[in-house]
């Protein structure tokens, strides 16, 4: 669909189908082109295929196949090279900042302004450790920042000594005083994180980690920051509803719903019903949204990318019910602990559980299981990805080890 100068013009799309939404919705994340050849992947195919197209990538700490921020690019790209994306996010001239975008993400450091509004609200919206130690302790606030400007980048270790004997050491849910002050700064914006050593991060103030025409840009106004950020949401989703395009970025419903009220009536969003989607649901289309004839996509989506975020959504969108079961107790589990889901065509037909086992060189599939529907090569597709992943991650074989009942044809595929 392209767009147009005349009013009418825009607003004459007033309906989808399921197909279409479904096609817009891959076309937007970056599955409507052909993966590119291995060699071709480099940096600038990193940012317009991926960076550019998903507009924020989250972090997560499980690590049992590969950390989470790697796996976007994989689902669209094929085996790359991991330290591009550590490049972007590590090193000058950087393009990518960590902060809370949706959830912990690396996101373009063109948004810093544009989130800025957020770091502001930090003693009013940061989690509630975070909130009372910079209410209660102001003075060890205070003495981390100083530290940090003095001696940075340092991770929280390297600056326990000053909660010392109070500091106590254990895992997230049990921080520190000294952790909850580096991550209320974090929140505020005062300090950033310059990179990650073995995921540990390293905090830094960010006149020594952002560019300079990044910290020199005016701060937008509140409203024009959330406008901003839910155009990103927008052109990530491609179609969506209030509640998919708030959820991108995190923002709050009372800051979002002014908002795409707003870019409705600048032309930026045009409403559309979506077939299946429910009559009162009210979808947002992006003027210029691509409107591909068909999807021939094949893809090991990970559990924390952006396609399948909010759930609401992937149901909606592709009748996909899909969990998370990380912390869900193991004798209670559905699918497995790291679950991806296999995108055929523009459809997830199936899902798989994953661990990379180092130490038998082997990529081990620990569940594997077909979705109502599934068409016939969907055992033979889901072994082509898992021997391209396995090269990727520098493992020898693919090993069926686990129940499932797509698991018995996909061994028979790999063999």
């Amino acid at each position: 669909m392209t767009s147009s100068s005349s009013p009418t013009a825009r607003r004459r799309r007033t309906s989808l189908s399921a197909a279409e939404a479904r096609r817009i919705a891959l076309a937007a994340q970056g599955f409507a082109e052909a993966r590119p050849l291995d060699r071709a992947v480099d940096a600038r195919a990193l940012r317009s295929r991926v960076v550019d197209r998903v507009g924020l990538i989250q972090i997560d700490s499980v690590n049992v196949l590969q950390r989470a921020h790697y796996l976007p690019a994989f689902a669209r790209l094929g085996g790359y090279d991991i330290d591009l994306l550590d490049k972007l996010s590590h090193y000058a001239p950087r393009r990518l900042f960590e902060y809370w975008g949706h959830e912990a993400s690396l996101i373009p450091v063109e948004l810093h302004p544009h989130l800025r509004w957020r770091m502001r609200r930090a003693h009013d919206d940061a989690w509630g450790g975070m909130r009372r130690i910079a209410k209660d302790r102001p003075e060890l606030v205070a003495a981390v920042l100083e530290d940090l400007r003095d001696r940075g980048p340092l991770t929280a270790s390297e600056l326990a000594h000053l909660d010392e004997p109070r500091g106590r050491k254990g895992p997230w849910w049990d921080w520190s005083d000294v952790k909850r002050a580096l991550e209320f700064l974090f929140w505020s914006g005062e300090i950033t994180s310059a990179r990650r050593r073995r995921f540990e991060r390293l905090y830094d103030v960010p006149e020594r980690v952002l560019p300079r025409s990044v910290l020199d840009t005016p701060t937008p106004s509140d409203e024009e920051a959330q406008r901003e950020l839910l155009r990103v949401a927008a052109r990530s989703l491609g179609v969506a509803t209030e509640s998919d395009l708030r959820d991108y970025f995190r923002l709050p419903a009372a800051d979002a719903r002014p908002r795409v009220a707003e870019l409705v009536e600048a032309g930026e969003l045009l409403p559309v019903a979506v077939e299946g989607w429910g009559e009162r649901t009210v979808a947002y289309l992006t003027p210029g949204a691509r409107i591909p004839r068909a999807v021939d996509a094949c893809a090991l989506v990970g559990p924390f990318d952006s396609l399948i975020w909010e759930r609401p959504r992937v149901e909606r969108v592709f009748g996909f019910r899909y969990r998370i079961e990380i912390y869900v107790p193991k004798p209670q589990r559905v699918h497995g602990y790291y679950v991806l889901p296999l995108l055929l065509g523009d459809r997830l037909v199936a899902r798989v559980d994953l661990k990379s086992d180092r130490a038998a060189s082997a990529l081990l599939v620990q569940a594997a299981h077909a979705e109502p529907g599934a068409p016939p090569q969907t055992a033979e597709a889901l072994a082509e990805r898992l021997r391209a992943m396995a090269s990727w991650l520098g493992l020898e074989d693919v090993t069926v080890v686990g129940p499932g009942d797509l698991a018995p044809a996909v061994k028979a595929a790999l063999r």
